[in-house]
């Protein structure tokens, strides 16, 4: 007889109780014989064929315990993790650095959902006003997003947070194809210094913050983009300003 998964087994043992066939500390399928199996089998699927309601209230249950688990794992992983989210001394900061809530953005510029989420990060921002925002630089959607994000890392190093943030938001907004042309008509437009940024993209300094950045991502489970870190839960995907600003709130009740 193959293993019950654990759905199975909450729902065959919830069913051996309701119908009062075995005590509960003697349920165990691996202690009865094949003839017991068969006769326990008959009337746990006359009992759920008769309420089957069962099934989903089970199925229900376990939803909510795996629920339950990610999210107590989730505040494990970043507690362990908080200092590199926070102050891992070259990440860009953003909204307001001295805001009493800190939200941090793992993103990918080839992301169609970073690209959603972009303007409404920027409405929350701007609203509350009060947030510090932390943003790292991801790329997971192949040379493109890479070739992104070394641009964006090279312009800070050698031009500071103030071009970073503009060539972020720009390459937000980017939908053609990225090459070296677009890249240095992009900084040339900004009025930086291209050839030093273009010389700086594959630099030593360039590739150690991105490695960084992924293995914080791979200690937080981290395998999609947008991922935000809200206080310490983990938030993966796409949210609206409005539901962020829910969260954002709660923390803020959480904090005082």
């Amino acid at each position: 007889m193959k293993p019950l998964s654990r759905m199975a087994t909450g729902v065959a043992t919830a069913a051996a109780l309701a119908l009062g066939s075995l005590p509960a500390q003697a349920f165990e399928l691996g202690a009865m014989t094949a003839e017991e199996r068969a006769a326990f089998g008959a009337e746990v699927r006359a009992y759920l064929m008769e309420h089957p309601e069962v099934i989903l209230e089970a199925v229900n249950l376990l939803e909510q315990q795996q629920a339950a688990d990610e999210a107590n794992r989730d505040v494990a992983m970043v507690a362990a993790n908080l200092e590199e989210l926070h102050n891992d001394g070259y990440s860009w900061v953003g909204g307001n650095p001295e805001g009493d809530i800190t939200l941090v953005e793992f993103m990918d510029y080839r992301c169609g959902y970073c690209r959603k989420a972009a303007p409404e990060v920027a409405k929350l921002l701007q609203a509350d006003g009060n947030i510090r925002l932390i943003v790292k630089e991801f790329p997971i959607l192949g040379e493109a997003s890479v070739f992104a994000s070394r641009f964006a890392v090279a312009t800070k190093q050698v031009a500071g947070d103030e071009a970073y943030e503009q060539v972020h938001d720009a390459l937000i907004e980017i939908s053609s194809e990225l090459n070296e042309v677009t890249l240095r008509r992009l900084a040339e437009g900004l009025s930086l210094d291209a050839d030093a940024i273009l010389a700086a993209m594959d630099s030593d300094a360039v590739t150690d913050e991105l490695r960084r950045t992924r293995a914080l991502a791979q200690n937080l489970a981290i395998s999609g983009t947008p991922t935000f870190v809200l206080g310490n839960q983990l938030l993966r995907g796409y949210l609206p300003a409005d539901q962020m600003k829910i969260l954002v709130d709660e923390q803020r009740e959480e904090n005082s």
